[in-house]
């Protein structure tokens, strides 16, 4: 079963920039499909960035030149580097994996982000 563990939050002052990792095990990480979801308090869950089915990378209009989504499949972690951090940004971030064939997500338990000054 392949488990997805998220790293790289934290807090962070606007206009500032983290890098949060996915690592994942249990499985081939090239397989799957990742991409990145974040829930803010009261809001519901959305999606940041993700791979498509032919490895092309889809944004949200919120983030659009701001992130990039990265993977290296050798090291079976997946990235989001985020730059110019706002407070509208702060949420919980969550890594989510797809099967390519089986098609079963899995998700990681998340990773806080706080953009505050």
């Amino acid at each position: 079963q392949v488990r997805l563990v998220e790293s790289g939050g934290g807090l962070v002052q606007p206009g500032g920039s983290l890098r949060l990792s996915c690592a994942v095990s249990g499985s081939i990480f090239s397989l799957y499909i990742m991409g990145w979801y974040r829930q803010a308090p009261g809001k519901e869950r959305e999606l940041v960035a993700t791979f498509t089915s032919d490895d092309n990378t889809n944004y949200a209009d919120s983030v659009k030149g701001r992130f990039t989504i990265s993977r290296d499949d050798a090291k079976k972690t997946g990235y989001l580097q985020m730059t110019n951090l706002t407070p509208d940004d702060t949420a919980v971030y969550a890594c989510n994996v797809v099967h390519r064939v089986t098609r079963v997500r899995s998700w990681g338990q998340g990773t806080q982000v706080t953009v505050s000054s």
